[in-house]
């Protein structure tokens, strides 16, 4: 089967731009929400504050027979004047059952800690105190992960212009960036959906999963990258769009099956590995996907646009090849 990418560029254009059109929709909807604030729902890590969760002893005799009401816990919280708290049901991967509570709040000592937690066990049942958490963080660290993260990202980027630059041409890098960014948006779009939907949030992990999927989706589009510009040295006054699907077709398998064998290492992580890697892990899987269709169809795609739209198929390599062209 050999796939001719550029007749339907108009398509794969399409459905990368409403996966990012519903993704920003949902950053402004997430933003103006006033339990959020954001364009994704933030973890602790970034906004600072106490986040609680509380389990009940389901080896009581009657505790764990009716799941807990959130209405319930909501009036508990208002009552000890944290009416404005983001207050969430956890399901015990288990049993199944409604047997847990996640609240994110503002700061508490101990005192108002032990208060509202014994107010809940009133309410809705004694807990479990081997499964009770509480992690606190303060606002400046959670700001200051946040500039640390965007920096980083912003360097990789700049990082990965000079490198194809150098080592391709200036069209190679500008576009193979436009690709990276749909990748961190439609990832980010997709969290900023599940953040307003399931209540999703995202930590400084998220971060370091954006910047893996910058480093596997380039290598991507360098391998075709790669592919175009060997071809365009032994055939310079062929077609553009003929030289970008051929090299599309070369690298297809070795594409998909680098996505597929990574896939399955990530599953076993989001499946198994725990609550704090299945965010990561599901952000990875998100990001991957987007990467490996976007050097495919937008990253090779561009490129033959914009080379048809200036006559050019020319390519600028290193000292081992020389300067082609065709139709300047």
């Amino acid at each position: 089967m050999k796939l001719s990418i550029n007749k339907s560029r108009s398509l794969w254009w399409a459905i990368s731009s409403a996966f990012i059109l519903a993704g920003f929709i949902s950053m402004v909807i997430s933003w103006q929400n006033p339990n959020i604030k954001a364009p994704l729902r933030p973890s602790l890590d970034f906004v600072g504050g106490t986040r609680l969760q509380f389990e009940r002893d389901c080896t009581k005799p009657g505790n764990c027979d009716q799941p807990i009401d959130i209405n319930i816990v909501r009036e508990v919280a208002k009552e000890q004047g944290l009416g404005d708290s983001s207050i969430q049901i956890v399901t015990d991967r288990d049993t199944g059952g409604q047997n847990g509570i996640s609240i994110r709040t503002k700061n508490l000592d101990r005192e108002q800690r032990t208060n509202l937690q014994n107010a809940l066990s009133e309410k809705v049942g004694t807990f479990d105190q081997q499964k009770n958490q509480f992690d606190t963080v303060g606002p400046t660290l959670g700001s200051e992960l946040f500039r640390s993260g965007v920096i980083a990202l912003i360097v990789s980027f700049a990082g990965i212009i000079i490198y194809l630059s150098f080592r391709f041409q200036l069209d190679y890098a500008v576009f193979a960036i436009v690709a990276l960014l749909h990748d961190v948006l439609i990832t980010a779009g997709i969290f900023s959906i599940l953040g307003l939907v399931l209540g999703t949030e995202v930590d400084s992990l998220f971060i370091v999963a954006l910047l893996t999927i910058t480093g596997f989706s380039v290598n991507d589009t360098v391998v075709i990258y790669d592919r175009i510009r060997e071809t365009l040295k032994i055939n310079p006054d062929r077609a553009i769009a003929d030289i970008v699907d051929d090299a599309v077709n070369q690298t297809l398998a070795r594409s998909i099956n680098t996505t597929l064998t990574t896939m399955l290492s990530l599953f076993a992580i989001f499946l198994f590995g725990g609550e704090t890697l299945k965010n990561f892990a599901l952000a990875l899987i998100i990001g991957f996907t987007a990467g490996a269709y976007s050097s495919i169809f937008i990253a090779s795609t561009l490129l033959t646009l914009w080379r048809e739209r200036n006559g050019e198929t020319s390519v600028v390599v290193t000292d081992e090849s020389i300067d082609t062209s065709a139709g300047n």
